[in-house]
């Protein structure tokens, strides 16, 4: 419990703690966002690694010159679009072999997950990225579903690029606003709720089709 909540506090005061690694480690600091930002796209089993809220602390230190903001454009955008398709590879490589040594494989599940990605994978492959938790899912169920690379790649791009150019850039304007600086906590709070609402939106839209077609049958 204690481990849990140191997280969350490094979580929410991730503003100071990236100051003081910039501080000791200077141009190493990059590599370590760089890593972060990989592994949590990267690795299906580590989604609970800060993603938006070490983007925004980021921006926030580039615009005091502590960090370089284009370099962090460029290898964190890197970072995500890498971490994303070694994720999809994950996935189609051993996704189905975990299902079945687990008893959850079944074959009409796959399929359904094909015809899932094969009419609605390049709006979750885009809108996930923006949603904490399941951007680390929805590659790695892409490459199960057997989605082309060559289509994943594509919107992964888009996806990768949006995410972080819209957090780093929105930490260099906004991060050091006193308003900000002061509730830097209740910020990424906000942030975590805003990125759930492309899903809760897409949900309602999926009931109401769900429920319209129902009626009309």
């Amino acid at each position: 419990m204690s481990l849990l909540l140191s997280f969350i506090n490094a979580i929410l005061h991730l503003d100071k703690y990236l100051a003081v690694i910039v501080v000791n480690y200077g141009i190493l600091t990059y590599a370590l966002i760089f890593l972060i930002i990989f592994i949590e796209t990267g690795l299906v089993l580590m989604p609970f690694l800060p993603g938006d809220s070490l983007l925004f602390a980021a921006g926030s230190l580039a615009a005091n010159s502590s960090l370089n903001l284009i370099i962090l454009l460029v290898s964190l955008s890197l970072a995500a679009v890498l971490g994303d398709s070694f994720n999809y590879f994950l996935g189609r490589r051993f996704g189905e072999q975990l299902f079945v040594q687990n008893r959850w494989y079944h074959p009409e599940y796959v399929a359904k997950t094909q015809r899932f990605y094969e009419k609605y994978g390049s709006k979750t492959i885009v809108l996930a990225r923006f949603v904490p938790i399941v951007r680390t899912f929805a590659p790695f169920v892409a490459g199960i579903g057997k989605m082309s690379y060559g289509s994943f790649l594509y919107y992964n791009l888009i996806g990768g690029l949006a995410w972080v150019f819209l957090f780093i850039l929105g930490g260099y304007f906004l991060g050091n606003l006193a308003l900000v600086k002061e509730n830097f906590s209740l910020f990424i709070l906000l942030i975590i709720f805003l990125s759930f609402i492309p899903v809760i939106i897409e949900l309602v839209k999926h009931f109401r089709r769900k429920s319209y077609h129902q009626k009309q049958v």
